[in-house]
């Protein structure tokens, strides 16, 4: 039983790492999710991937990017463009996990939001994500994260 919780659970870092990838690449280069997606799978990028996890969080943020843009412009100190497209990339997937993992406590995804952060994005990148992240769980998992929070 521990050992199936701790595959499931690296399966699921796996999947919000390889998110953060393709959610990179296509803000950089302005490609379809799905068009990446079948790159990664191609290159066999997704060894070892929750797919599932994986793919309900890459449709949660292809249909719902415009407003996790919304929802960053209420809670963000500059435009959405401005942010560092790790950063932002970081943000999209845990936007897309606090919207349609609700099995997945919200301080969790936070928690692994801010790791990815740590290890791919800017020196003190994490700290935005954080205090970003921190503040729209309150709107996104309201019952949760205990919506009016200051």
């Amino acid at each position: 039983m521990a050992s199936s919780a701790k595959q499931r659970r690296a399966g699921r870092n796996r999947a919000r790492r390889v998110l953060m990838q393709v959610l990179y690449q296509s803000l950089l280069n302005e490609q379809p999710l799905a068009d990446i997606r079948q790159q990664f799978a191609q290159r066999d990028s997704l060894a070892g991937v929750d797919m599932d996890f994986f793919d309900d969080l890459l449709t949660e943020v292809d249909s719902a990017r415009a407003n996790y843009d919304e929802v960053i412009g209420r809670y963000a100190d500059r435009p959405v463009s401005q942010l560092d497209p790790v950063e932002r990339a970081v943000i999209y997937g845990a936007f897309a996990e606090l919207n349609a993992r609700s099995d997945v406590p919200y301080r969790v995804v936070i928690n692994e939001a801010v790791t990815l952060a740590k290890q791919f994005g800017g020196t003190d990148g994490h700290k935005y994500v954080n205090a970003l992240l921190d503040r729209a769980a309150a709107e996104l998992r309201p019952q949760e994260a205990g919506g009016g929070r200051d």
